[in-house]
């Protein structure tokens, strides 16, 4: 499966499955349509979440500020949205 983007207003939005606490930080790829992440961050005190946006703004090229977690705050299946690029852009930067 390839992962489901959704384009919204000056971005994108998809379904992410966070496993925190993995040995390092790293995208592992399609999840069903969600995309799967591993980091290093403990899931507490919104820590994992800082970690997956800051990974995830090294992926696609944006300040972290442009990364955010919109749902699933504290559940490992979350909704993100980057600001900055296109659907088109951010499918040809995430892992085959």
């Amino acid at each position: 499966m390839t992962v489901a983007l959704r384009g919204i207003d000056g971005g994108v939005q998809f379904a992410v499955k966070v496993v925190p606490g993995a040995a390092k930080n790293r995208v592992v790829g399609a999840y069903g349509e969600a995309l799967k992440v591993q980091v290093t961050a403990p899931p507490e005190g919104g820590k994992a979440n800082a970690a997956v946006c800051a990974l995830l703004a090294t992926l696609f090229g944006v300040p972290a500020r442009a990364v955010e977690v919109v749902a699933g705050h504290t559940h490992p299946r979350k909704v993100i949205a980057v600001h900055g690029p296109d659907v088109t852009t951010a499918r040809s930067l995430l892992p085959a």
